[in-house]
Parts: C-alpha cells; structure tokens; sequence
C-alpha cells in the first residue's frame, strides 16, 4: 500500500491511496464471488396472508380478462396487426394513441404518488416479477420441501428421488410459463382462437414464436433470475429513493429498540442483561426474498413485501415482547418525531392526479367515435365533364372507431350549388373503414379563384345523435 498526495494549489489536499490486493502466490480463490442461492423460508403473517389475497385477485384477473366478450368481441385486445385496441366499449386507433399517452402518464404519477406515501409497496404486492417468483416458489416448497429440505436436496447427489423431484418442478414452472405466455399473448391475438390453434399447432408462426419467447421468459426470471431482476436490471428500483421522505412508509428495523442483540432465554430478563428486544434469530434474512437484513438499515433492495415483519411479528409474540421491531414506518417516528402524511409532495401528485384524470376522462367523453381521411385524385387536380361542370374527384376513407355498424350522411359545404356524385348515405360495420370514390362538381361561375376551401361533414344518421364531423379540403378550377 502507497501514499501519494496530487500536486494542486488548493488549500484542502485530499490524499489519493492506491489500493493493491495482495494474494498468496499460487492461491485459488476468486476474485469475484459468484451469487449465493437463496433459499427463502416460508413465514405466515398478517401482511403475507394480504399479499397472497391481492395476488391471487390479480392473477385472476390477468387470467380472466382475455376470455371475456363485450358486444360481441374480446373486450380487452391490443390487436396490432389490425391497429386497433379494443378497451370494454371503448376502440382505440392510431389516431387515438394520445389517450394511451395520457392513460401511461396517469399510472407514472399515481405510482409517484403510493411510493411517496407507502415506499417501494408496488414491488412487495404487485409486480408481475414478484407474484410469479412467489408462485415459482410455492411450486418448490411443495415438491422440494422447505427451506432446509431444498438446501439439503441440493447438495445431494444426484439420484432418481432427486430427479424425479427436479424434473417435476421444472415441469410444473414451464408449464405454468407457457400458460402464463399463452395468457399474454392473448392480449394481442383473439384468446379463444389463439388457444386452441396452439395446443392442435395451427397457430401462425409469429403467434408461437411469441409464446415460446414469454414463457422462456417467465421461465427465466421467476424460476432462475428472481431477486436478480429485482437488485440489477429493474431501473424502478434504482430511481424509486428519489420519491422517499423521512415520512415515507417503508419496512424498517427499530435500532434503538433491538439493540444490543444477542440470544436469550424467554424467561431471563433481557435488559438487566443489556440486550435490546432482537434475539438475533435471523429469520428477518431467511425469509427476504432477496436476501437481505433489513437490520442494516433502508437498502434499495427492499421491496416491502413485510416478510421480515411477520417473521419479527411472530418471535416477538413467543418472547412476549412488544410487537413492531420490524414494521411499516417513517424515519421521523424511528426518532420520535411528529409525522406528517400530509405534505406538500403528497399534495402535489395527487392535484396532478385529480387534474390529468379529469382531462383524460373530458377526452373520452368528447372523443367522436368517427373519422375520415381525404384523398385526392393526384393524376388530375380538376376536369371539366360533358355539362361543363368542373368536377375534382376525391376518395374518402370513413372509420367507424364505435363497437356497433352505423349509417352515415356525407355533404359538403363552401361552395354554392356544389353536387355530390356517389353515394352521400353509408353503412360502415363496427371498427371498420369504409373507402368511397366521390366527385364534386361546381358550376365554373360559381367559382371566384382557383383554389377554393371547402369542407366535408360526416354525421351518424341516427334519433337524437349529435355525432358530427368535419374535415377541411380543397377544391381546384381547372387552369
């Protein structure tokens, strides 16, 4: 080890050490040490059976939701190759990708919003990685056995009950995954159709394709990458710290009650001993899913998913001592002062809130469920027909974004006298375009300059509807 100290003209010098590791000659050991297998025990607890409640509610949901019809039609697909997604009674277009905008930065802000209030709970209650870890998991404990069980069955050689035992859970994870990929994809391809041309391989290859590259996926990252996803490729649990304050509710450890910690009787009186109330049994660390001891303070590893508290929970009401070693708290109740869970931040996301659902719902409410797009005929701006009229030829592509067949009136408006050639009445089924050739003809008195504006108007020919659209164009008088 040297010592060298940078020339500068600073009046602070700041000595530079340059660190060298030093290994006996010959010595094996690795420089880097490869990760550890967790090995997480089971613990029941308050907090655990809540977890288990929302995510069963959850997955069934996720479950559900493709197979379900409404008004004739999958209720919720994302069907890229058609454009459209249908959302219940609601279909979306390209044109209407703003409300998806809209829709991804109401659920940013309202994810700002619990962490500020309860910490990083999204990672600990719902986060697909954590429900299929814990899924993966309860796969294992029942074939494998427990914590200790699995460790023990590891270090086994291999032999035909550990590769019965091995060959199972790996079956039951891949089958889960594939049902899992299969779910998904649903989403994005109609759900019935999709889950039998699977199973009977007639599905289409990028359908399969899909499939097989989720459930590799779900595979992966519940049942080899775990916590791995969690500590080092999710960005949420690099910048979810920003959000927190001193009262942010987080999974913290009471130092100031557990400390000193040290091993006792349940009868001996700890105190006069000079021990604080943790018994340093360990549990908090081998019931982490990722791994941690939460006794050494807020590490962004945390999900909060509150194992560690029912662990704590459970040894604390056998040693009858208080409850709440471990518990959901603030830093500014950890050094007993006054906390404030209503604040300016808080205040702040939820006005933002309360503001961008109150415009996203003004623009559904307001979205007119039609829209046209105008093309005009680029061979010949304008001609003139055996009347002498000057006729401009346009093809218009009507969209109806409703979920039912409508009927629609066309007219135009700008010029005097101007007649429409084609159909001016169509019928246009449910989330689908309609392509009709027109022409305009206008007398050529009736025209002042070359170039005159003009607008279609598109209306639903129905009792009392108000549906009415307008789209701007051009007419030309031939030169």
């Amino acid at each position: 080890m040297s010592e060298t100290t940078p020339k500068t003209d600073s009046a602070k010098v700041i000595p530079v050490k340059n660190v060298k590791i030093h290994r006996p000659e010959g010595s094996k050991q690795e420089q880097y040490k490869p990760r550890d297998q967790i090995y997480v025990r089971k613990v029941s607890g308050y907090f655990q059976r809540f977890r288990r409640k929302m995510n069963f509610f959850f997955l069934f949901m996720f479950a559900a939701i493709p197979w379900i019809n409404f008004n004739g039609q999958q209720a919720v697909l994302f069907d890229i190759t058609e454009q459209r997604f249908n959302l219940w009674g609601l279909t979306l277009w390209p044109q209407d990708l703003t409300l998806l905008a809209w829709l991804f930065i109401l659920s940013a802000f309202l994810l700002f919003f619990v962490t500020t209030f309860l910490g990083r709970v999204w990672c600990g209650y719902l986060c697909p990685q954590t429900v299929w870890t814990f899924i993966f998991m309860w796969f294992e404990e029942k074939i494998e056995g427990t914590a200790n069980q699995r460790k023990k069955l590891d270090q086994q050689k291999l032999s035909a009950s550990k590769f019965k035992k091995k060959a199972l859970k790996h079956f039951c994870w891949l089958f889960f995954s594939i049902l899992t990929a299969i779910t998904f994809v649903g989403f994005f391809t109609p759900m019935r159709d999709l889950f039998i041309d699977f199973f009977t391989f007639e599905a289409s290859f990028m359908s399969a394709a899909s499939i097989w590259f989720f459930a590799f996926c779900t595979y992966g990252n519940a049942g080899w990458m775990r916590e791995i996803m969690c500590l080092h490729m999710c960005p949420y649990a690099r910048f979810q710290s920003a959000m927190f304050d001193k009262d942010t509710l987080t999974v913290s450890y009471d130092y100031n009650r557990g400390e000193t910690r040290g091993a006792r009787g349940r009868k001996q009186d700890h105190k006069a001993m000079g021990l604080g109330d943790c018994i340093d049994c360990n549990l908090c660390v081998q019931v982490c899913p990722t791994g941690i001891d939460i006794r050494n303070g807020l590490q962004y590893e945390c999900i909060n998913c509150g194992a560690c508290v029912d662990a704590c929970t459970g040894v604390m009401e056998r040693m009858n001592y208080p409850q709440g070693l471990i518990r959901y708290t603030t830093e500014h109740e950890l050094k007993g002062k006054k906390v404030h869970f209503v604040r300016a931040k808080l205040i702040g996301y939820a006005t933002l809130l309360v503001i961008m659902t109150s415009l996203l719902g003004y623009e559904i409410m307001n979205r007119v469920p039609v829209s046209m797009d105008i093309i005009r005929d680029r061979n010949e701006l304008a001609r003139e027909n055996f009347n002498g009229e000057i006729e401009n030829v346009y093809t218009l592509k009507i969209l109806n974004k409703s979920q039912k067949d409508n009927t629609y009136r066309l007219s135009v408006q700008g010029i005097e006298n101007a007649k429409w050639i084609g159909e001016n009445e169509v019928h246009v089924k449910a989330a689908s375009v309609y392509t009709l050739p027109i022409s305009i003809a206008v007398d050529p008195y009736e025209l002042t300059s070359y170039m005159t504006d003009i607008t279609f108007v598109v209306e639903l020919v129905e009792k009392d509807s108000d549906v009415r659209l307008t789209h701007d164009s051009r007419f030309f008088k031939k030169r």
